[in-house]
């Protein structure tokens, strides 16, 4: 029965602002849930000292960011559950699936019932926490984890590949003052995408303009990302179930929801005014794939 309030992210990374997730905060709110965009970790310490501040849980989406640190840390193992994504476009795969990491022996139990039929099994478990044990199913089958398994050692090496590929390009994009690269300090990013910022005033055309022009050269760049999810209809519309259910809970109506334009300016000027991204930074590109990249750029600049 719970419902999310959204919190804005900081324009250099695309990730939660910890000011924002602390102005959030209210007597009802029960957990953080931190996504670690486009593979750059969010600034973990600071959300983890307002998690314990408020005591409050903390779930962390790294289902773009497999092998990323913060301050030489692993993402996923600072908050309660760590979530990696196996689908098919994640930088190792099992063509659909996901791994929960956890140091919480009964999280651990929790998540083994609830991901296999979890009400038919509480009983003979003896296990009386029964919130949310309903019967779903959500086990990966055995092929899929032998698949994970030999992916998961060539992390190291698909990540030092993609890391080359998006070191060169932030060398050569860096120098041009209408391309803001997006990065975290303190951080070993793993880069799902490649993000930066467009900056119209500084390059004279309009990012939809810039966008064009490039993928006319056959470099396919994107514009935006995902739609601000609280623009979407369910919670514009706050009908997730029959009769509105979570959003109309007698427990929910002293909640101020925050589902209109103009929640997160962050998050809007990024999605619709500057955000550009690529996906040519993974294997089987190379570097000179990349050189053809940076040239085609050059030529929309007028280099």
């Amino acid at each position: 029965g719970a419902i999310p309030i959204f919190a804005d992210v900081l324009p250099e990374t695309g990730c939660l602002d910890p000011a924002s997730i602390r102005d959030k905060i209210t007597s009802r709110t029960k957990a953080i849930m931190v996504v670690h965009q486009f593979g750059m970790p969010a600034i973990m310490d600071e959300i983890m000292a307002i998690a314990r501040e408020h005591g409050l849980k903390v779930i962390e989406d790294c289902a773009q960011a497999h092998g990323a640190t913060y301050r030489d840390r692993y993402v996923g193992t600072f908050g309660d559950i760590g979530v990696f994504s196996l689908n098919v476009n994640k930088s190792i795969q099992t063509g659909e699936g996901a791994v929960v990491v956890t140091d919480s022996t009964d999280l651990k139990y929790r998540l083994e019932l609830i991901r296999n039929h979890a009400e038919s099994v509480v009983g003979p478990a003896g296990y009386e926490q029964l919130t949310n044990m309903i019967g779903f199913n959500y086990r990966l089958t055995e092929l899929q984890a032998a698949i994970g398994i030999v992916q998961l050692k060539k992390l190291d090496e698909l990540n030092r590949i993609r890391l080359e590929l998006v070191d060169f390009l932030k060398q050569e994009l860096g120098s041009y003052d209408f391309i803001a690269l997006m990065d975290q300090p303190d951080s070993h990013a793993t880069y799902y995408q490649l993000p930066f910022r467009f900056l119209p005033s500084k390059a004279g055309i309009s990012r939809k303009a810039f966008i064009d022009a490039v993928n006319a050269e056959g470099i396919l760049f994107f514009q935006g990302y995902v739609k601000p999810l609280y623009l979407l209809p369910v919670f514009r519309q706050k009908l997730a179930f029959k009769h509105g259910y979570p959003f109309n809970a007698p427990e929910n109506q002293s909640i101020q929801t925050n589902y209109e334009p103009g929640a997160c300016p962050n998050v809007e000027q990024l999605h619709f005014e500057e955000l550009v991204s690529n996906e040519h930074i993974r294997y089987p590109h190379t570097l000179a794939d990349m050189e053809d990249i940076v040239k085609a750029i050059r030529k929309v600049a007028g280099d």
